[in-house]
């Protein structure tokens, strides 16, 4: 877990109050996760931030300014299926 972070300029609180998830977590990054493309061609992303809220969770990938919203798996993998441009409308999305 020491890998784990928080997006600048956020807090646990904040993303938690914006959610409405008071158990939002943050997870760590070193789990495998794809992108479920609507074509079939699923994309393998590299998490540089993960946010957890029980089974759902939003992903923050290297390189990629999109926030995506996928389901969490009891493996740690990670299916994403919606993006969202900022963090702000991932959490209100949730």
């Amino acid at each position: 877990m020491a890998d784990a972070q928080l997006p600048p300029a956020w807090t646990l609180q904040r993303i938690r109050d914006v959610s409405g998830d008071q158990e939002a977590v943050v997870l760590d990054p070193n789990r495998a996760v794809k992108w479920l493309a609507f074509d079939g061609a699923n994309e393998v992303l590299h998490p540089e931030i993960v946010l957890g809220f029980h089974g759902l969770c939003l992903v923050k990938a290297v390189h990629d300014d999109d926030w995506y919203m996928g389901s969490l798996y009891d493996d740690g993998s990670i299916d994403c299926w919606a993006a969202y441009d900022d963090l702000y409308e991932a959490l209100r999305g949730l």
